[in-house]
């Protein structure tokens, strides 16, 4: 307790990223430096596996054509889709290019508050974006979305489309856990 303190007051530094104290400049120079390079790496992981698993699916299929992999609940099928989620606002192509835009922007100048939020909402971050871009880049290159993962009872969707999703569920917790402990506190 008072030895961290003592620590603390005479590093001058007090930081929480990845969920430790940061006792001085060095560690808190490594760790400035370590959080990019690992939510960039996330993010490109996500940008690559969508872009790989579309580029077979493209490459492997014929639009429209649909592979049982559980028949009745899983098939892989081949779509393209012109809009958002289930399809809607169809042929907006440049709405959703500016908006992914946009989103880009908005995570570039949220990153120097980034590290000090919570890794949920860290991860979080990355994920959302780099499922924003996979599906960004479908939008600038063919002008519609890949679909491949079809679920029968649920539309087609893709990669970039789970990250999503997974990336706003982080997000929301961490918000979620934050407003709990604030009521708490």
């Amino acid at each position: 307790g008072s030895t961290i303190a003592a620590a603390v007051d005479e590093a001058g530094q007090w930081d929480m990223i990845w969920g430790r104290k940061i006792l001085c400049k060095e560690h808190l120079h490594r760790d400035r430096l370590r959080l990019p390079v690992l939510l960039f790496l996330m993010s490109i992981a996500v940008i690559f596996l969508d872009q790989m698993v579309k580029r077979l699916i493209m490459s492997d299929m014929t639009l429209g054509m649909s592979i049982p992999v559980l028949p009745g609940i899983f098939h892989i099928t081949y779509i393209q889709n012109p809009g958002a989620a289930f399809g809607i606002l169809a042929e907006q192509r440049w709405l959703f290019i500016a908006v992914g835009f946009l989103f880009v922007g908005a995570a570039v100048s949220f990153y120097r508050r980034l590290r000090c939020e919570s890794r949920w909402m860290q991860c979080g971050t990355a994920l959302l974006l780099g499922g924003a871009v996979g599906n960004l880049i479908d939008r600038i290159r063919w002008g519609e979305v890949v679909d491949f993962l079809d679920f029968r009872i649920w539309p087609v969707f893709n990669i970039a489309d789970i990250s999503i999703v997974i990336g706003v569920g982080c997000m929301m917790y961490a918000l979620f856990r934050q407003d709990k402990k604030g009521a708490e506190g």
